[in-house]
């Protein structure tokens, strides 16, 4: 069978469990295999590009936000964010009274991006992060993870039935599927993000 879509995926867990009582189930499974491949995987379809303007010490953290690649002001000479944590971010408050200027570090507080020092005025920013997988459902029937990689899929849904298997040995064999489907995606990915080496022209004297 064809694995591409929510409800063939579905189909091939309850045909892989052939357990009548689980089927119900099969959409939690499925839920908390992207869970875990949201913190397994960080393939380059994964990444995502967010534009901003910075103008206050606090700015909100995107709903899909799973961690930051590259974090830079854009107004005028673009310069990067550098991540510090709270403890420098504070004695760096401390240190120069807190005044204000264009931001050069950020720090994670509650949940958002703070900044230091505290924006003087408004700055165009850009944020390069990894993205969650869009969770499949009845109405986003696919996604990239699932038209390349269906088994990393179906491997994790099948994971995490174990629970309900209790001592079913087939268990063991779907997680080392599984993480061997993760590696084999993340080599993949990687390859396609890191490898050549570029053109150089040759200059041929006469």
């Amino acid at each position: 069978m064809t694995i591409n879509t929510y409800a063939t995926l579905q189909t091939a867990v309850a045909d892989f469990l052939n357990r009548a009582d689980l089927t119900a189930t099969v959409p939690t499974f499925i839920a908390l295999a992207e869970a875990g491949i949201d913190r397994d995987l960080r393939h380059w379809k994964m990444e995502n590009r967010s534009v901003a303007e910075i103008n206050s010490q606090y700015s909100q953290v995107p709903t899909d936000w799973l961690d930051t690649i590259r974090f830079s002001i854009t107004s005028g000479t673009t310069s990067p964010l550098d991540l510090i944590s709270q403890a420098e971010l504070i004695e760096r408050r401390s240190g120069n009274d807190n005044t204000g200027g264009k931001p050069c570090f950020y720090a994670m507080s509650a949940g958002q991006f703070e900044f230091f020092p505290t924006p003087d005025e408004t700055y165009n920013a850009e944020l390069i992060y990894n993205a969650r997988i869009p969770a499949l459902s009845d109405s986003n029937t696919t996604n990239f993870l699932l038209t390349e990689a269906p088994d990393v899929y179906l491997y994790g849904a099948l994971v995490h039935s174990a629970p309900y298997l209790k001592e079913d040995p087939r268990a063991q064999t779907w997680a080392a599927f599984y993480k061997s489907a993760i590696d084999s995606l993340q080599r993949t990915s990687d390859k396609a993000k890191h490898s050549g080496s570029g053109l150089r022209m040759k200059i041929r004297s006469y």
